[in-house]
């Protein structure tokens, strides 16, 4: 297989599982690659998913590095085994940032979808003139094409809540992004409206965190965990002032699993949280 010029975020966590798995068996990447009759230099490649990997190869790495999790290992090669296909995200590479596409990637594999929003509605939840006053505050200013580019992909990757099978989705939305007016008085009204919509069909949940709960958030708890086939796929991403970052030690998994626990025991429940909403749109 030729090496890939850019590996994709699931590329990359597969590569990284075989080597975490390698890791865990205390054995090297020489010896691995004596085992696949290739040099270190390869193998490198493959954890670094610049490099494919057969179910062939991949189940021969699990059996000499004494994996037993046969669910992990049937879940790495569904992954291997659609690597090389290619999903609609792919489409605006080289036009939204790719941290983007990753994010869109990550949402089509999960098997749940859980976040908190503390400053804005969640991506998946946006109006198209939410998304544009969104994207119309970028610093520096977006240039037309590259706005309407990232407006038409935001609004595509909604389409995962409306898709067969869609994945429960649950959101922890505090009150300060429900009260923030990105657009005007009409936009944030249509969004609260979209919202209350949203919030009917059964496999979204929408929970307000109001003021009155005392919770502390802090800054930096905007995430979304994205549950994969196993638990040891997981992923947590987080937005910081550079673009994505995708995280999946088991020390983040769980800190950020808790977090999400945590606040969900002083959100209000998703009848108040939709009557909480409706009277803010009422309001305005």
């Amino acid at each position: 297989m030729p090496l890939r010029s850019t590996a994709t975020a699931r590329q990359e966590r597969l590569g990284a599982e075989l080597r975490k798995m390698r890791e865990a068996a205390g054995i090297t990447a020489r010896d691995t690659a004596r085992l696949l009759g290739t040099d270190p230099a390869k193998v490198s490649h493959i954890e670094a998913g610049r490099l494919g990997v057969s179910e062939e190869r991949l189940r021969r790495l699990a059996t000499f590095y004494e994996c037993g999790d046969q669910d992990l290992v049937a879940a790495l090669v569904a992954m291997a085994n659609g690597n090389g296909r290619k999903g609609w995200w792919e489409a605006y590479r080289g036009v939204v940032p790719a941290g983007e596409l990753d994010i869109a990637e990550l949402e089509h594999h999960s098997t749940r979808l859980r976040s908190i929003q503390i400053t804005h509605v969640p991506g998946l939840l946006q109006t198209e003139a939410y998304i544009r006053a969104v994207f119309g505050h970028a610093i520096p200013p977006l240039p037309d094409n590259e706005l309407e580019a990232r407006a038409a992909y935001r609004r595509q990757r909604a389409g995962i809540l409306h898709r067969e099978g869609a994945p429960p989705y649950e959101v922890l939305l505090h009150e300060t992004a429900l009260r923030m007016r990105f657009g005007g008085t009409r936009v944030t009204k249509a969004q609260l409206e979209h919202i209350v919509e949203l919030s009917h069909l059964p496999h979204i949940s929408v929970r307000v965190v109001p003021f009155a709960s005392g919770a502390y958030v802090g800054s930096n708890y905007a995430m979304l965990y994205a549950s994969g086939t196993v638990p040891q796929l997981d992923t947590v991403q987080i937005d910081n002032a550079h673009g994505v970052l995708l995280l999946h030690s088991a020390t983040h998994l769980a800190n950020y699993h808790a977090r999400f626990e945590s606040l969900s025991k002083v959100a209000l429940d998703r009848q108040q949280s939709r009557d909480f909403v409706l009277a803010m749109s009422r309001d305005l």
